[in-house]
């Protein structure tokens, strides 16, 4: 983790759109970084390299925006979004991400999100994003607005579909995926650089959600995902 402002929140520079990145990609984040600096009223106060240390930097630089990947190793972007909109609401978040897919969309929406942005976003579109949310406004890439709206996912409340409570997350499908092709909770922890009780809590939500019970039904669950080819003969 890295901060521009060794100090407390009260330093800052009046009239600056005070910024954290976080993005488990160095190159990204100095890329995003770069970009930001040019706009003269945007200041990037610190980087972190996952969604736990984004919320440490959120706790003790107190920014305006939290510009925050999705589908990092470790703690759930989402859950941190939740936790900074319950108990930091002057900080905002915007995802910025590469995942179209409308369910990640959702999510990011109902955990407290003021943007969803794709990282093939033009840099003068962030600048412009990063201004309308610090004035209170929101923004969604229109790359998936499109599908939100056909779907009546934007609808009044009174007539949007209910939420679906199996909708995973990102690193609960990616961990699905894995148990469904056979690999132990051990070897997932060292392939996705996970402890053993992380991969364990993401096992269980994931379980849950889907109520499933055992390793036949998870199979069975993760084909009609089409997270798993269908096996000759099944």
């Amino acid at each position: 983790m890295y901060f521009d402002d060794p100090t407390t929140t009260e330093t800052r520079i009046e009239g600056k759109i005070r910024c954290l990145i976080a993005d488990d990609h160095v190159l990204v984040r100095q890329g995003v970084r770069r970009l930001l600096q040019d706009e003269a009223d945007v200041e990037v106060v610190g980087e972190a390299g996952d969604a736990a240390e984004a919320l440490k930097g959120v706790m003790e630089l107190r920014p305006d925006i939290l510009l925050m990947d999705i589908g990092m190793p470790g703690f759930s972007s989402f859950e941190a979004a939740r936790v900074i909109q319950t108990d930091f609401p002057s900080t905002k978040v915007v995802f910025l991400t590469m995942h179209e897919d409308q369910d990640y969309v959702m999510q990011g929406l109902q955990a407290g999100a003021a943007g969803y942005l794709l990282k093939d976003t033009p840099s003068s579109k962030l600048a412009s994003v990063l201004r309308d949310v610090y004035q209170g406004g929101k923004f969604v890439s229109p790359e998936v607005l499109g599908g939100l709206l056909e779907n009546g996912k934007f609808a009044p409340p009174e007539q949007r579909p209910r939420p679906s409570r199996t909708t995973l997350t990102p690193r609960e499908t990616e961990i699905m995926k894995l148990l469904a092709e056979g690999n132990t909770v051990r070897k997932i922890a060292g392939m996705l650089g996970l402890s053993l009780k992380t991969v364990e809590a993401h096992k269980f939500n994931l379980m849950r959600k889907l109520d499933i019970h055992n390793k036949a039904e998870l199979v069975h669950c993760a084909i009609r995902k089409k997270l798993l080819k269908v096996p000759v003969g099944f």
